[in-house]
Parts: structure tokens; C-alpha cells; sequence
């Protein structure tokens, strides 16, 4: 089981722009000094939610203060982006950075980053599959040309190419049933979303590997992720954490995938029509009992067994996106994971 940390670079109130990207910069450098494989950047746009819309522009940065550590993108929105744009970027990193990118890439959800580009979000799914297309016909195609629906261009050699190869390793972001089958069948492995109970990102690997057949990929699952001395201090903490952040902020109308038309789950986003609507309403309980990574190292690390059991090989830790804790207390939470719930699953 390998181990990566995600960052949302949510700005809290009161800090300036680069306040977030200081402090989340500090703790990928930590990151790579703990032993963790990767970090993971997110995409959005338009509020504090997350103030980085070109994760390329901060991994170069990411890239030139660290040697080791892989650096990947938790998600790329593609329907957002110019297919070439994108392919041409994630190659400048991955040369950049020695072939250390992975591209995490995604279809998106929130109705108000869509609205904010004059783009259906209805149309995210075709958009995502075309773009994805030509992503790669760039990168394995010496001579590439594309025309489509959303996308075209003329005959093109890409420069520069990916230093990996074939290309930087894609994980596609799916836990619904029919967005898992569509990518297993092509093998493409899934990045498990965070927002998804323990059940149903165990049944999401479950028919990954129903549909991908004889291909093996490495699966990554995201989760919020906090490991404290005792349960007791893990549970007061947890409480703790959601008292002092409005959860509303974050999973309400303008994050929900709802199309302006009709008011209603944009086409292709039934399954998840219910989860932004409710205003993240859910209890410490249901957090502690089928969302969240939490506990003293022993409950974590049983945790983190089913989902390698599951046929996870990478978790996505959250240690606290949403959470407005200083720096060094998020630290002093990397650096416990690092030393009592790490070496559990590293091999002898």
C-alpha cells in the first residue's frame, strides 16, 4: 500500500492567496521528507473552495522543491480545458519534474464553475471521453489530427512529449457504477472519490475489476484521513473539526451537478443528485463509521487493510482540506501517520 496527500487549498477566511499556496507548498517539501509515494493537487475555480486553476502551473513550481516525490493532479476538470492545452502541459511537468507526474483527470461536477466557463454541464461526460482521446492520440501518435463534436485541431506533433512512457500514469476519477465499468473495460485504473462511504468505494473496486477483465492497474482511493494517540482523542477531535467548519460552504446548490434548465441532476449526474443538496448534513457518527480514515493507529490501520483488501494499492490522504488547522498542528498529524500507521504496510 502506497501512501499520497491531497490538497485542496481551501483559503480560509482571513488569509490571502499566498498564505494557502506557502503553507500547502510546506507540506508537500514535509511530505517528501515523511516518505509519502505522491501529493495530489485539486482543481477549482471561481471561490475559495480551491484557489489553484491550473494545477501544471503549481506542480512545475512543486517540482523544482523536491527530488523525489510523485506529483499528481486530483483532478484535472477536463471539460474545462483545451484537450491540447492539457496534454501539452502535463508533458512540460513531467519532463520538468524527471517523469514524476501522475494526471489524475475527471469530468467535474460543480454546476457553478461550468456556468462560470458558458459550458453544459450536461455535456461533461462527452466532453471528457473526446478530450481524453486526444490526449492520448498526442501522446502516442507521432502525427496526431482530431475531429470531433467538441474538438479539433489540424496535424500536430506534440512538444515536448512525456518523459515516461508510454505516457504519465492516468487514473480517471469514478466510484458510479457506470462510470467504473466504462473506464475498467478500457483499463483505465479510478481514483475512488472522498465523498463516497467505505461500501461503496469497495464495490467501486469490486467492478473495476470485473470489467477490466485480465488488466491490474493501481487503484487509488481518497479519504479523509486523521490518526491521533487514542480513539477517544481521534473522536474529539473529529468533533472538534466539524464545529469550527461550515460544511454548507462547500456541498450546496451552486457544487451540485443540477443543470440551470430544468433545476434538476444534470444528465449523467442522477447518481450523485442527493449528496450536494443536503449541505454535507452528515453526522460525527456516519463520518466515523463509513467516511472517514479516523481513529488510533490500530483502528486506522485496520481501516486502511480493508481497502487494500478491496484491491486499493494507493490511499489519498485528506489530513484535513476543510479543516482550518495551523501549520504545525497538520504537521504534527503527517508526521504521527508517517511513523504509526506507514511502516504497518511497507514490506519487510
Amino acid at each position: 500500500m502506497r501512501f499520497s496527500t491531497f490538497h485542496l487549498f481551501h483559503r480560509f477566511d482571513g488569509q490571502s492567496f499566498k498564505d494557502v499556496y506557502d503553507y500547502h507548498l510546506e507540506l508537500i517539501e514535509l511530505a517528501e521528507e515523511l516518505g509519502f509515494h505522491g501529493v495530489r493537487l485539486a482543481e477549482h475555480h471561481f471561490r475559495d473552495y480551491g484557489v489553484v486553476p491550473n494545477l501544471f502551473t503549481l506542480l512545475a513550481h512543486a517540482a523544482a522543491r523536491t527530488e523525489r516525490i510523485r506529483l499528481g493532479t486530483g483532478i484535472v476538470v477536463l471539460p474545462l480545458h483545451n484537450p491540447v492545452h492539457v496534454a501539452e502541459e502535463a508533458a512540460l511537468v513531467d519532463v520538468l519534474s524527471g517523469g514524476r507526474l501522475d494526471l489524475g483527470i475527471g469530468r467535474g461536477y460543480q454546476s457553478f464553475e461550468f456556468e462560470g466557463f458558458g459550458i453544459d454541464l450536461a455535456e461533461a461526460r462527452d466532453r471528457f471521453n473526446e478530450a481524453l482521446e486526444v490526449i492520448l492520440g498526442l501522446w502516442t501518435q507521432e502525427s496526431f489530427q482530431h475531429e470531433g463534436k467538441f474538438y479539433r485541431t489540424g496535424e500536430v506533433s506534440l512538444t515536448p512529449r512525456p518523459l515516461q512512457t508510454p505516457y504519465p500514469p492516468i487514473h480517471v476519477a469514478a466510484v458510479s457504477p457506470e462510470t467504473v465499468t466504462m473506464y475498467g473495460e478500457r483499463g483505465l485504473p479510478i481514483l475512488a472519490d472522498p465523498a463516497a462511504p467505505f461500501r461503496k468505494v469497495v464495490k467501486a473496486a469490486e467492478t473495476w475489476r470485473e470489467s477490466a477483465g485480465t488488466a491490474t492497474a493501481d487503484l487509488v482511493v481518497a479519504r479523509s484521513v486523521h490518526v491521533a494517540p487514542t480513539v477517544e482523542q481521534a473522536r474529539e477531535d473529529q468533533a472538534r473539526f466539524e464545529a469550527a467548519f461550515d460544511r454548507s460552504r462547500i456541498f450546496n446548490e451552486r457544487s451540485a451537478p443540477i443543470d440551470p434548465k430544468t433545476g434538476k441532476a444534470a444528465q449523467g449526474f442522477e447518481y450523485y443528485q442527493d449528496r450536494y443538496l443536503k449541505g454535507g448534513s452528515v453526522s460525527n457518527d456516519f463520518r466515523w463509521e463509513q467516511l472517514e480514515v479516523i481513529g488510533d493507529p490500530a483502528r486506522v490501520i485496520e481501516q486502511i487493510g480493508v481497502l487494500k483488501a478491496a484491491g486499493f494499492s494507493t490511499l489519498l490522504c485528506d489530513f484535513g482540506s476543510t479543516r482550518p488547522m495551523p501549520l504545525e498542528e497538520m504537521k504534527k498529524v503527517m508526521r504521527f501517520f508517517a511513523t504509526e500507521v506507514i511502516p504497518a504496510f511497507q514490506e519487510a
